[in-house]
């Protein structure tokens, strides 16, 4: 669930959602996200929903 940015709604279902890997750190892992995107009050918007170390 993600919280709409503009009125505080809370919205359950994702429009879509996907995987992305970000730059590696100094250790060498890399942080694979999940984000979701949502629609309230006619605006799209972004959140993460899992981020973890890989």
């Amino acid at each position: 669930m993600a919280k709409c940015p503009i009125c505080g709604k809370e919205v359950k279902d994702a429009k879509k959602t996907w995987t992305m890997a970000g730059k590696p750190d100094k250790q060498g892992k890399r942080t694979q996200l999940t984000i979701g995107l949502y629609e309230c009050c006619g605006k799209n918007f972004r959140e993460v929903l899992d981020k973890k170390k890989i």
